[in-house]
């Protein structure tokens, strides 16, 4: 009975010949983008119903939902084929991006339909982020908008080099030639510094089907291919196989003492046993001893392929590198050049610090200049000192480590990155990196040999820095000052970084934009560092509205030398006290920028100190500070940090 049951399901040679059929197929993955209800839902939900990929159970429930949520009358909504979240179909709108595959007798598609509405920018980008061709909608009766430009220039930076400019409801304007010839001029007018390969205008009507999957009767004066026809046949860009071997190591594989692989997907290339192949940022060289897939070992693996690499030295490779052809490596530096879409409602600032993630690595990055802001309008180089949400700009950024990369323009996989929060953990940018800088290859760190330690020693106290953090008023600079004095009449050696001294010298050129503020906050820090370095204690007194800026501080100290002292005044007391009389001019309006007022204050959350003032005089907040300091033998305690003398 089993031996009948399984020949009676086997596959047929027709189903193998057809299964084996689609595999020869090549892919393209596109992307439907533009403006809010230019019709990309439906083009899709189009192309899906001509190309025959609706089952007729989809098809009558795609006949009940028209009835209940379409927008076309007694039509079908093909949009509702794609607009799949019930907050969509309410609204019409689409929020997400969705993914549909499909395919015809010459070739198979992904395509993903992104949202059209300005504050889902950061969707789009998402799916253009894979996409080898994009179909710019355009309302025939809007003609070229501002997200039109914006979703234009977003392709450009993400890799794509196909464009089809769909002008879709052209039925709307009476199928007039003149209108399409309008709108094809004014973007191609605006799209010449772009870098698109191709631009292919096509006019048609999603709604009803003209020039979609077959050539329209109804515009007689279009001689070009349908949607589809032109779908099967452009020629994209160069495959990944094609370009230089990057294997980013997402895994050390070592089950037993025998076996030691690298366990990832092949970026870009390929590779056999018996290829040289270098640890992209050590330079270390070996060879492919095994590719270890899942089937069994293979002779060679291609890009997109999940494999495990064992090879024939014990180098050091860990995640987060690559490994790399030796005829081709990538540039590894901490400095780069970069194209960044920004999607976060909270500013891009420079010298505020992000986390950085590339396709394995990750590393604390900022970026130490905003060299412009991109006009979606007309691609004007605007300057800024930030980047609000979804803005485009160039800009110079830093990382803690260096890292490996590709420009982007020449390797999409292991040249693109995004910036995550460091608070929230959201992702707030997409980046394509352009190229390293010149200065990240010309400085090198200089080995010194008196260190931290022997500076230290030689005072007899351990360095520390002690972050005081509060509104304007709330005692700060008195409290340090006193805190200071009593250090001082002990014997220690100290410093005292005050914010309004500072600004008198090292930062006089910053005003009080938040993007100033940050900034503000990075020069002090990295000179608290070098003061710590040469042995001292640090007394830090700053507003520091920003708890970014003060956990970037944290991080640039050693282990347990950053102190944050919270001086917690409620904002009313410091209003009441007033010593500099700016409460008053900044609640007049005279003053902006100013925190507590029209500027936000970010309260530490788990400060080392929390001096509660109010109640208390300076001088007992000093002397619990002395007490605190003198509890954990700061001062005295003998440490290693393994350097220096």
């Amino acid at each position: 009975m089993r031996h009948i049951m399984a020949k009676s399901l086997a596959p047929t040679d027709s189903i193998r010949d057809y299964m084996a059929a689609q595999e020869k197929k090549s892919l393209l993955r596109f992307l439907t983008c533009g403006s809010v209800d230019d019709g990309k839902s439906t083009l899709i939900g189009r192309l899906l119903s001509d190309t025959k990929q609706i089952f007729e159970d989809q098809l009558a429930a795609l006949e009940k939902d028209s009835r209940k949520h379409g927008t076309t009358g007694d039509d079908i909504d093909f949009a509702l084929l794609v607009d799949g979240l019930e907050a969509e179909r309410e609204q019409g709108i689409t929020i997400d991006v969705a993914y549909r595959f499909f395919a015809t007798p010459k070739r198979k598609f992904i395509v993903a339909d992104t949202p059209g509405h300005e504050q889902y920018t950061r969707n789009m980008a998402t799916g253009a982020s894979t996409a080898d061709l994009a179909i710019v909608l355009i309302d025939a009766r809007q003609g070229v908008l501002r997200q039109t430009r914006r979703h234009s220039i977003i392709a450009s930076l993400l890799g794509i080099r196909h464009i089809v400019l769909a002008v879709n409801k052209i039925d709307l304007v009476g199928f007039d030639k003149t209108v399409f010839d309008r709108i094809v001029a004014d973007y191609e007018e605006f799209a010449r510094e772009l870098g698109f390969v191709s631009v292919v205008p096509i006019p048609m009507s999603a709604r009803f089907g003209d020039n979609v999957t077959s050539r329209s009767e109804r515009t007689p004066w279009y001689s070009g291919p349908s949607l589809i026809e032109h779908l099967e046949t452009v020629s994209v860009d160069e495959a990944a196989v094609e370009l230089p071997f990057r294997f980013p190591v997402q895994y050390v594989n070592r089950p037993n003492l025998d076996f030691r692989g690298f366990a990832g997907t092949v970026a870009s290339g390929t590779v056999s046993q018996g290829d040289e192949v270098v640890v992209a940022k050590s330079g270390k060289a070996s060879r492919v001893k095994r590719i270890v897939a899942q089937g069994g070992d293979l002779e060679q693996a291609v890009a997109g392929q999940a494999i495990t690499l064992v090879l024939e030295d014990e180098v050091e490779v860990s995640r987060g590198n690559l490994l790399v052809s030796p005829a081709a490596r990538p540039q590894v530096a901490d400095q780069f050049a970069a194209n960044i879409v920004w999607f976060d409602e909270q500013a891009l600032l420079p010298g505020r610090s992000y986390i950085l993630r590339t396709e394995t690595d990750q590393v604390s990055a900022t970026v130490t200049e905003l060299k412009y802001r991109v006009n979606v309008n007309d691609f004007a180089h605007e300057a800024a000192k930030s980047l609000d949400i979804n803005e485009v700009g160039v800009c110079n950024l830093s990382t803690r480590a260096p890292i490996a990369f590709d420009p982007f323009a020449e390797n999409r996989t292991t040249g693109a990155f995004i910036l995550i929060d460091r608070i929230t953990n959201a992702t707030v940018g997409a980046g394509m990196i352009l190229h390293s800088l010149r200065r990240a290859e010309n400085i090198h760190w200089q080995s010194l040999d008196v260190g931290k330690r022997g500076r230290s020693d030689l005072k007899n106290q351990r360095p520390a820095v002690f972050w005081f953090t509060g509104l304007s008023g709330s005692g700060k600079s008195t409290i340090a000052n006193l805190f200071e004095k009593k250090l001082f009449a002990s014997g220690r050696h100290t410093y005292i970084l005050d914010g309004d001294n500072v600004r008198h010298g090292l930062n006089r050129d910053l005003g009080f934009t938040d993007a100033d503020r940050v900034e503000n906050i990075r020069r002090v820090a990295e000179v608290a560092k070098l003061m710590a370095d040469a042995g001292l204690i640090v007394i830090v007194s700053f507003i520091s509205p920003f708890s970014a800026e003060r956990r970037m501080a944290r991080e640039l100290m050693a282990e347990g030398e950053f102190v944050e002292v919270f001086v917690d005044t409620p904002f009313e007391e410091c209003a009441r006290r007033d010593p500099k009389g700016l409460y008053a001019r900044a609640l007049s309006g005279e003053i902006k920028n100013f925190t507590g007022v029209d500027s936000p204050y970010e309260a530490p959350q788990n400060p080392e100190i929390h001096l509660k003032t109010l109640g208390r005089s300076p001088q007992e907040m000093a002397e619990a500070l002395e007490h605190w300091l003198t509890e954990r033998d700061i001062a005295e305690e003998q440490y290693d940090n393994g350097g220096g003398i």
